[in-house]
């Protein structure tokens, strides 16, 4: 799956720190947005959800995972994206659990393609030594390196 953000251009390294997670939830819909797989409507959607039901989308610590349902009129396709934040992203003050720096921003067009991304995206995150080597990352290169030794 790293090779699939890789081949598919769908990566991007956010040098300046957001100042609060809203700003990193829109940062880290961008390239969906630059790809046209999304619209603003979708982002305003999943910082809607975010504010309304909690960090659900910190799925571990370290990593966060926006997305709002998949039957969005803002979704125009199916991809993932993955955004490193140069520092982690406070979620829920006094609660280091949700913090996150890595997001792996979802948009599918029907319940079936929903669950499969989440499935391939769960069963990559569940590689031993992964997300630490991906916290690591501040680069292409460093990117290309984690892909060739994950050869994923």
């Amino acid at each position: 799956m790293l090779k699939y953000f890789y081949d598919n251009d769908l990566i991007r390294f956010c040098e300046e720190g957001p100042s609060n997670w809203e700003e990193a939830v829109v940062l880290s819909c961008q390239t969906l947005l630059e790809k046209k797989m999304i619209t603003q409507q979708y982002v305003d959607e999943i910082v809607d959800c975010v504010k309304k039901y909690g960090p659900y989308i910190v799925i571990v610590p370290g990593v966060a995972m926006p997305h709002s349902s998949e039957d969005s009129q803002g979704v125009l396709g199916t991809a993932i994206s993955f955004t490193k934040m140069k520092d982690e992203v406070v979620f829920e003050e006094g609660n280091p659990e949700k913090n996150a720096s890595l997001f792996f921003t979802l948009a599918a067009k029907n319940s079936e393609e929903h669950v499969e991304n989440i499935s391939n995206l769960s069963e990559m995150l569940m590689t031993d030594g992964l997300i630490e080597a991906l916290m690591e990352i501040e680069t292409i290169a460093d990117y290309e390196k984690v892909m060739m030794t994950f050869d994923m």
